[in-house]
């Protein structure tokens, strides 16, 4: 550290050292190796199973009893276990056994720590607990004699919280700009020192003892350059102490690949497009309305003939583009949202297209059901300018490879400039936001926050390793530094890049608390103060539950269960499973469901059992169908297909309810998303091998429905209204342009038959979809692709504009929507009839004209709604109605919808 002398951390500890005894002699003091991995699980200190909860508890899960509990810290981190003892030069603290264990309110606080013991640190040395947390830290357990009967690494995130997080949580981090100077800050309380490095030379940083947060302000000069974090730390991934020049995880502009922060001002005018600060948003649409539609920015234009900045965010002001113009058609018919996939930094693309890879073989010479295709594509996989986006890197900068210049603040303008395009099309925007996990931890090169503050930032499991149930590195937004981060990005995309909603990626990973945080910090937004109405700013995301959390294990999560009646909307599975069949991961997928011909138009699957049992699990399959059209309301009663009178909560999905949700707005709708198979992917596997194109887009439109027109929110990706398909991927996330693209142009397909799909996350389906990729009927052309769409937008406009499908509460929901035909005598195997206030709908997924006799509507008079009589599907202008009988004709494969009067 340069600079004039500042009280700091460091200098607090000197004090302290010399004011305490050392552990051994110095002649134990030299250098050791780390404990290895055949050191005794009780005696191995790369491990942190002891949990240092708050500045006077520890909690360790050990049996019997010892007669000395202590913890040792060291500042060189030099501690070591050999032959069994304690090794190196160390400072105590001591700690005795607590009487009744752990207290309710720390039960409460830690559940997953319930039954472990609890210690006590001794008064006389609470004193010493900053100056240890700067150091290795080692628990430790010896019988009367002396002998070593268990020593672990210690983990800290509860003290950590109980020392600073009162004060950390007020601090303002990162680069703050007041009259054109600009402070830069960050939270590094355990680190031994920290210093700037801007410009290639070290700037010194005063700590605040209070909230363990440092910080420097410069001049004027400062704005623009280019800087890096200097952190001194006890590293426990490696157990030693290791310096790293690391980012701002508060970062607000970058260079290319994220090498170094850049120190800038977003209220810069100049960093502003042109109509920013007046910037005119489409009409706020409750969530409970929202249509959404989800989009890839690079998927969007990569393909788009008709783009003038093909991948990048400018497309979305190439207003004359082939995928501008359907958005649009998409916002008239009533979308209100286009959702974004991950457009934060992503730590798994190079930015710079000179460093970008590309498939060096002719892809469009192989056959639909080749295998070279995936091949190719998946050797430059790793280095392309591909990926789905969920890898974040720095949480509050717009990612680099969209961007016309990836090094500096060329992406904030542009990403500024293709909110203000969606905007101006009609639509709003949310952004896909994954505060769940890191692309790394450590000391990995892609690894920021453990960095900067080892072993806090990510949940750590009871032996002190990441928890990687995500599939990444896991954060923990329960400690309070984690929770703000995530309240301070999301802020910051509200205020300033105008963001109109977030999607959050495993939300279930959070706690209902944390969401709960990010809600009120949003309501909090005025036009006046921000620029933004926060409370028009809609929340939703995946509530699943599992992993180390699952089931509260850690906290009250944010999942489905638990979400009901917050506003915030959680995916609801139920009714996507029962209308395309089984679920995403069946060995055969086969198995059908009713948008995809089970019993009524079965295929060859033995998956799907005898006729009889599909008889039985299509009937259920059309009471999740039920539920879900009322919004998954737990507490909507009706009579089911075994003609019993339920509640949604009551009808069973997998061993859960179907119902969940408090109102309508609670659960969203949707028959696919860009995880699993998309949904003309998934109805090839399902439907029989023989569906013509034609029938095969009618059933499209039938699965879509079911979402578009339940209550609640319902989403669909980006390009199902064309019949979107990925050659029968599962899983995309890295699997290049040729397999992810969009065509917004007819002729050039929809993406099947463009080979098999990469083998790692596919090959065990290649042999049933090697057939499917040749077959003449699953190759669409212009009219069923468009076809399709105008069926879809048809269906959208009535979503958008009748009343009866956007109940308000629970209560309207019960008396205004019912199922008329539901139960053991009028319930027919692959139809279903709503009511819906002055509204009839009937799904007929069957391969007939169907014909439903509604008694309580008998001398009522009903038409096909005119969206549907004077709208895109010739088909369904056929349906008809019988006044004297009350009977509803609505031919094959066909979402009907009646009007009174």
């Amino acid at each position: 550290m340069t600079g004039s002398p500042r009280r700091t951390l460091v200098t607090t500890a000197l004090a302290l050292l010399a004011a305490v005894a050392p552990l051994t002699s110095s002649a134990t003091a030299a250098p050791r190796a780390p404990a290895t991995a055949d050191a005794p699980a009780d005696l191995d200190l790369s491990k942190s199973a002891a949990q240092w909860i708050d500045k006077n508890t520890l909690a360790w899960d050990v049996q019997g009893d010892a007669a000395s509990q202590e913890l040792v810290y060291a500042r060189d981190g030099r501690l070591t276990v050999k032959d069994g003892e304690l090794a190196g030069e160390g400072r105590r603290i001591r700690l005795t056994p607590a009487a009744g264990g752990l207290t309710d309110a720390q039960r409460k606080k830690y559940p997953h720590l319930k039954d472990y013991t609890a210690f006590t640190v001794d008064p006389r040395d609470r004193d010493q607990a900053r100056t240890a947390l700067t150091g290795q830290l080692v628990a430790t357990r010896s019988s009367a004699d002396g002998t070593l009967l268990g020593a672990t690494g210690v983990q800290t995130q509860g003290i950590l919280d109980d020392l600073y997080g009162a004060s950390a949580t007020k601090a303002a981090l990162g680069p703050q700009f007041r009259g054109g100077r600009p402070t830069l800050a960050v939270w590094a309380p355990t680190a031994q020192s920290v210093s700037l490095e801007l410009d290639g030379k070290r700037v010194a940083m005063r700590r605040d003892d209070a909230s363990g947060v440092w910080s420097v302000t410069g001049a004027r000069s400062w704005s623009g350059k280019q800087y890096r974090y200097v952190v001194k730390v006890w590293a426990p991934s490696v157990q030693k102490v290791v310096t790293n020049k690391v980012t701002d995880p508060y970062s607000t502009a970058l260079t290319a690949d994220s090498e170094r922060s850049i120190a800038v001002d977003l209220d810069d005018p100049e960093l502003a497009p042109k109509g920013w600060e007046k910037l005119k948003k489409p009409g706020a649409t409750p969530l409970r309305d929202a249509q959404i539609q989800e989009l890839h920015i690079r998927d969007f234009s990569v393909e788009d003939r008709t783009a003038k900045h093909p991948g990048q965010y400018l497309a979305f002001t190439d207003t004359a583009s082939d995928g501008m113009k359907h958005l649009r058609k998409l916002a008239k018919a009533g979308t209100s949202y286009v959702h974004l996939l991950p457009a934060f930094d992503i730590g798994t693309i190079p930015e710079r297209a000179a460093d970008q890879s590309k498939p060096d073989c002719d892809l469009k010479a192989s056959a639909p059901d080749s295998e070279e295709q995936q091949a190719c594509v998946t050797k430059t996989a790793a280095k392309d300018a591909y990926n789905w986006g969920y890898d974040p890197l720095h949480y509050t900068v717009p990612e680099g490879s969209y961007a016309s210049d990836p090094s500096g603040t060329r992406r904030t303008v542009e990403f500024r400039q293709m909110v203000q395009g969606l905007n101006g099309s009609g639509l709003r925007t949310v952004m896909d936001v994954v505060y769940n996990h890191t692309v790394a931890s450590g000391q990995a090169d892609k690894s920021v926050l453990d960095k900067i503050v080892p072993g806090y930032y990510q949940r750590l499991m009871a032996d002190g390793t990441v928890a990687t149930s995500t599939c990444c590195a896991n954060t923990a937004p329960e400690n309070a530094m984690m929770g703000k981060l995530v309240v301070d990005s999301l802020v910051t995309w509200a205020k300033e890049y105008k963001v109109d909603g977030f999607r959050f990626d495993l939300m279930g990973h959070h706690p209902k608390a944390n969401i709960l945080a990010v809600r009120k910090a949003l309501d909090a937004l005025t036009p006046e103060k921000d620029g933004v109405d926060g409370k028009n700013i809609v929340l939703y995301g995946e509530g699943w539950d599992f992993g180390e959390i699952a089931d509260d294990a850690r906290f009250v999560q944010a999942t489905q269960k638990n979400m009901a009646g917050t506003g915030i909307a959680t995916f609801s599975d139920r009714g996507r499973d029962a209308v395309r069949g089984g679920g995403p991961f069946d060995d055969d997928p086969g198995v059908q469901g009713f948008a995809s011909g089970l019993f009524t138009d079965p295929n060859a699957s033995k998956a799907n059992g005898t006729p009889a049992e599909q008889k039985a699990r299509l009937l259920h399959y059309q009471d999740l169908i039920k539920v879900a059209l009322t919004g998954n309301l737990a507490d909507y009663s009706f009579t089911d297909s075994a003609g019993k009178k339920v509640k949604g909560s009551e009808v069973d999905y997998n061993g859960a309810p179907a119902g969940y949700a408090a109102a309508p707005g609670d659960a969203l709708s949707y028959a696919d998303a860009h995880d699993n198979e998309a949904l003309y992917d998934a109805l090839a596997f399902k439907l029989p091998a023989d569906t013509t194109a034609a029938e095969r887009s009618r059933m499209q439109v039938l699965a879509m429905a079911t979402a578009t027109l339940s209550q609640g929110p319902s989403l669909s990706q980006a390009g199902s209204d064309l019949l979107r398909s990925k050659s029968l991927d599962r899983n995309s996330y890295d699997s290049g342009d040729w397999f992810n693209a969009l065509h917004w142009n007819c002729r050039d397909g929809n993406g099947f038959g463009r080979g098999l799909p990469p083998a790692a996350d596919n090959k065990d389906k290649w042999s049933y979809g090697k057939p499917l990729l040749t077959s003449a009927s699953l190759t669409p052309g212009c009219a069923q692709i468009n076809g399709t769409s105008a069926a879809y937008q048809d269906l959208v406009k009535l979503r958008a504009t009748e009343p009866a499908f956007s109940l308000a509460t629970a209560g309207q929901v019960q008396s205004r929507l019912s199922f008329p035909l539901s139960g053991t005598s009028g319930e027919t195997p692959g139809v279903i009839t709503m009511r819906a206030g002055d509204l009839v709908v009937v799904f007929n997924s069957t391969p007939q004209t169907q014909k439903q006799s509604v008694a309580a509507v008998k001398d009522t008079a009903y038409r096909l709604h005119p969206v549907q009589a004077k709208g895109g599907d010739p088909v369904v202008k056929s349906s008809s109605y019988e006044r004297s009988s009350g009977t509803f004709s609505v031919p094959a494969r066909s979402v009907a919808v009646f009007e009174r009067g």
